[in-house]
């Protein structure tokens, strides 16, 4: 469920919107019907890669990949590719 208040309850309840984000509830700010914040609770940073990822998953942000994994291949089959490139690159 989606808490919203517009700009003027917004600063008229601060002290309940905070309340509710303290509780964890992300609340929507509207000017004139239309959205233009969010105020949501601050959560301290994952502190492992796999975090992370899972925080980023639960967020929408990620979409775990599903399709069938396959083995990384060079780009090139001559050796020293990388350094000829860097040199070309410098000079």
């Amino acid at each position: 469920m989606t808490i919203v208040y517009s700009t003027y309850e917004a600063k008229a309840r601060f002290s309940e919107l905070l309340r509710l984000v303290r509780e964890g509830q992300s609340v929507t700010v509207t000017y004139r019907g239309e959205p233009v914040a969010e105020v949501r609770p601050i959560r301290p940073p994952p502190k492992t890669l796999v975090e992370r990822l899972d925080d980023l998953e639960r967020r929408g942000i990620l979409v775990p990949f599903k399709g069938e994994r396959r083995t990384l291949r060079p780009v090139t089959s001559r050796p020293g590719a990388l350094d000829r490139f860097l040199a070309e690159r410098e000079g």
